[in-house]
Order: structure tokens, then C-alpha cells, then sequence
């Protein structure tokens, strides 16, 4: 059927020809089969279809023109703005349009419609932003889930702060190739903000106890992200500048990390909280005793009172690291440490201070903890250990057991 054949019969026809012409005449306008002043002629047919009343010949246009890049750039505009299921088809692939488009689409289109935006391969991180701001759950669940997406920490961030509640958003985003610290953080702490309010509402704990337990169970997770980090780097700074901005970068947190071992988040905390250099910072904490270090503690605005069991924490570090020759350990799974523990609590029970008094339940708190740990990973190495031998003494005494089960 030519061209002029399919205007003709597109003028009178039902729907469900109407939309199928609709693809012909598209398909063929892509392909250059429109012969002299036709060309025109079945432009202008097909931004009047953006008018026909059947919505079957708007998104067989739409899916005719999705991919193209030879489609009229106004006529798929068009379409990117018609209604959800249409404008889907144009908004999820369609190379034509700008990030400014696809950001007022987002503005004023419906959920269907920000998902699809967030469905595409490659999405910048300005449309991402957007749509981390204005999307509805099941757009950001989409953008969660979108590798080809570029999602800046702040634009992570932003997600969990208007869905973090949502597990299968936090779902999509742990399973993500890789995420900033702060992200992993933030998700640590919507996750046990879900936890403490199911807790509280099935009343298995009391708000206090949920929230203390919750509090725990974030600073754990804020060392494990954390470990390894035996210096400061770009991932513990930028946990630091979120636990500051989230309130949560205490003299607690920091002490914390010190009997952690990890140092390299506790130079971050100080240079977070005093803008000072990294380099300046790790000079100055490597003599915790000295005048200076007193100075960079001050600056940080850490209560002068606990300095002392922050300089028998760094102390204790110190020891370890010359035990192993000089090389840093840190602590792979962000687990306590029992010998820092136990030096810094000697220093709180020895002194007369009222106010290292009141540290000495934590830290006795803190040392059971590291204690049972320390159990527990001493009872795997031994089952670790044990198994190969079990599994050679069952396999000697396979045929003794067939033996006698005959």
C-alpha cells in the first residue's frame, strides 16, 4: 500500500486501523520511503495524530518512534507528554530528549511516567536528582535498581531520606555494584529505624530499650563500614561529613572507633570537626600525650573531661601497631577490640575524674561484648579447623558403618 493510500485510508478508518496505519506511515517516514513533497505531507499527518482521540493511535505511534533518532524531535515531545501509558514508550528510551525535558516530564507526569524515566539506560545525574526529589516510591524503586543511573551520594542520600522506610527501595540500592560510605550508613540507619518502630508497635520493647538497642546496632554498622580503614581516606571522610550532618558524630561515635581500631575514621571525625588537613591531623594524634594533640582535641570540641581515655585509646593503638612491626591492624569487621578496651578502662578506674567514673559501665559493657565475640570467632576457628579431620574420620569409617547396617 503506498503512502498516499495509507493518509487516505487513515481519514475514515476504525481505531484499531487507524493506530496501525499510524505505525506504517511512522516506520515508514524513519525509513525514507516517502517519495518528494510526501515526506511533508505525512509529517504533518503524524503531528496530527497527536490530536486523535484513540489513545491505540498514540502509542502506536509512540512505539514506532520510542528509539529513533531520526523522529521529529517536537512530535516526540508530544508524545512524552501525553498520557502515562503513551508517554512511557517515549520517556524510557527515546535518545531525542534533553534532560530538561525529561525533568519537566517528571514534574508533571504520573507515576508510570516517572518510572519510565527512571528505567532508562543511561540517565544523568542532574534527571536523577529530579527524580530522587519529585518521584513517586515506585520511580525511585526503578532508579534504585538502575545501574545505568548516575546517582551522586547526595541523590542516594535524598532517596533514603523520603523512602527509606520502604525495604525493597533499600533492597535495590544494597544491591548496587558499589555505594559511598554515607549512603551505606544512611541505610544502616533507616534500617534500624524500621526495626526500633515494628519493635515498639508489637510492644516487644520499650522506646527506651528499642532506642538504645537501635543506637548500638547503627554504631556497629558504622564501624563495619568502616573497617579497613587503618588512615584516613575519601570513604571515611565522607561518613564523617554525614554522621556530622546527621548529628550523630558524638564523642561516643568517636571513641568508638578507637577501640575499633579504626583510626582512620576517627583523623576523619577530627577533620571533619576542625577543618583542619588530614595530614595535620594524623601528625598531631600519633603523639596523643602531647600539648598539641590537646589542641586538636579542644578544636574538635570533645569534652575535655574524656581526652584521657581518647589518649589511652590512641595509645593502646599504638602499642598494637608496634607489636605487629609497625604495621597498621585494623580490624576487618569493625568488631571492638579487648586489649584497647582494657587499657582505656584501667586508665578511667585508676584516675580520680567523676566524669571517666561514668564511662567505666560502658566500657565493662563494651569489653563483654568484645569478650563474647572473641569467643565466638575462637569457637569457629576451632569447628573450621575440626571439620576437615571429622570429614576424613567419616569417610575411614564409611565402610565399617555400611558393614554393619547390612
Amino acid at each position: 500500500m503506498s503512502v498516499r493510500t495509507l493518509l487516505q485510508a487513515s481519514q475514515t478508518a476504525p481505531s484499531s486501523l487507524r493506530a496501525e496505519n499510524a505505525g506504517a506511515l511512522a516506520r515508514a517516514y524513519l525509513e525514507d520511503a516517502c517519495a518528494g513533497g510526501e515526506r511533508d505531507e505525512v509529517e504533518d499527518f503524524l503531528f496530527a495524530l497527536l490530536d486523535d482521540p484513540s489513545a491505540l493511535v498514540r502509542r502506536a505511534l509512540a512505539e514506532s518512534l520510542a528509539s529513533a533518532e531520526g523522529a521529529p524531535p517536537e512530535l516526540v515531545l508530544g508524545l512524552a507528554c501525553d498520557q502515562a501509558d503513551v508517554a512511557a514508550l517515549v520517556l524510557s528510551r527515546s535518545p531525542l530528549l534533553s534532560d530538561e525535558q525529561l525533568i519537566d516530564c517528571a514534574a508533571i507526569g504520573e507515576s508510570a511516567a516517572q518510572t519510565a524515566i527512571a528505567s532508562r539506560a543511561r540517565l544523568s545525574a542532574a534527571a536523577a536528582a529530579a527524580l530522587a526529589e519529585i518521584g513517586s516510591r515506585e520511580a525511585l524503586r526503578t532508579l534504585a535498581a538502575n545501574e545505568g543511573a548516575n546517582l551522586p551520594g547526595f541523590t542516594l542520600r535524598r532517596m533514603i531520606e523520603r523512602f527509606g522506610a520502604d525495604g525493597q527501595m533499600r533492597e535495590a540500592l544494597l544491591g548496587r555494584a558499589w555505594l559511598p560510605a554515607s549512603v551505606r550508613a544512611a541505610l544502616a540507619a533507616a534500617a534500624a529505624r524500621c526495626l526500633t518502630e515494628f519493635a515498639v508497635e508489637r510492644q516487644w520493647l520499650s522506646p527506651a530499650r528499642a532506642e538504645r538497642v537501635a543506637k548500638g546496632s547503627t554504631d556497629s554498622a558504622y564501624m563495619i563500614i568502616a573497617a579497613g580503614a587503618a588512615a584516613y581516606s575519601d570513604e571515611t571522610a565522607s561518613l564523617a561529613a554525614y554522621l556530622r550532618a546527621s548529628g550523630q558524630l558524638t564523642a561516643g561515635l568517636a571513641l568508638r572507633a578507637l577501640l575499633c581500631g579504626q583510626t582512620g575514621l576517627f583523623e576523619a571525625s577530627l577533620v571533619e570537626l576542625t577543618g583542619l588537613s588530614p595530614r595535620r591531623v594524623a601528625s598531631l594524634i600519633s603523639a596523643p600525650a602531647s600539648d598539641t594533640f590537646a589542641a586538636v582535641y579542644a578544636a574538635a570540641d570533645l569534652p575535655a573531661s574524656l581526652m584521657p581515655a581518647f589518649q589511652s585509646a590512641l595509645a593502646a593503638q599504638s602499642r598494637l601497631q608496634d607489636e605487629a612491626g609497625g604495621q597498621a591492624t585494623p580490624q576487618e569487621d569493625g568488631a571492638l577490640r579487648l586489649t584497647v578496651i582494657q587499657a582505656v578502662l584501667r586508665r578511667c578506674e585508676t584516675a580520680d575524674d567523676e566524669a571517666l567514673g561514668r564511662l567505666i559501665p560502658l566500657l565493662r559493657r563494651f569489653a563483654t561484648e568484645a569478650a563474647r565475640e572473641k569467643g565466638r570467632r575462637s569457637l569457629e576457628r576451632k569447628k573450621t579447623s575440626a571439620a576437615p579431620e571429622q570429614q576424613g574420620v567419616d569417610e575411614s569409617t564409611a565402610p565399617e558403618k555400611a558393614r554393619i547396617a547390612a
